[in-house]
């Protein structure tokens, strides 16, 4: 973890450019899901809660490179100061699973119960962030 070395013109840009990716991605799931596409979809879930993710950190001050860094420093400097529920990060935690397990295992293919289990939750999650960035950023 580095503390940002952004301007917050910077800041406030990454942040702005990660919300917009956010939503691109989760807007991409639907079409992944219809089209029988489910480990795709999962992994188009999981970078839109990445980026989400990231850019609450870089509203914090925190610039991570891995991620890794991102699940460990969103439960430090977001759930544990109460800005994201213990479930919500629990979740994240889920996700980041099994997209990996989607996009590197053997023989793993998720269903579209998976899919339909997984999306509210990157929904509520997405939005809770989305919510707080927004404010951020109306206040910068």
């Amino acid at each position: 973890m580095n503390h940002c070395t952004l301007t917050d013109e910077q800041r406030r840009d990454i942040v702005s450019y990660r919300m917009e990716n956010a939503r691109k991605m989760l807007a991409e799931v639907e079409s992944h899901r219809e089209n029988g596409f489910y480990n795709t979809a999962v992994n188009r879930m999981y970078y839109a809660c990445y980026y989400a993710a990231t850019a609450m950190l870089i509203a914090h001050g925190i610039e991570v490179k891995s991620h890794d860094g991102v699940r460990l420093n969103l439960g430090r400097h977001v759930v544990m100061t109460g800005l994201l529920s213990p479930e919500m990060g629990r979740f994240y935690s889920r996700l980041f699973s099994k997209r990996s397990t989607g996009d590197y295992d053997d023989f793993i293919n998720h269903t579209l119960e998976t899919v339909d289990e997984l999306l509210p939750q990157a929904r509520l999650f997405i939005g809770a962030l989305l919510s707080q960035l927004n404010e951020w950023l109306e206040g910068k």
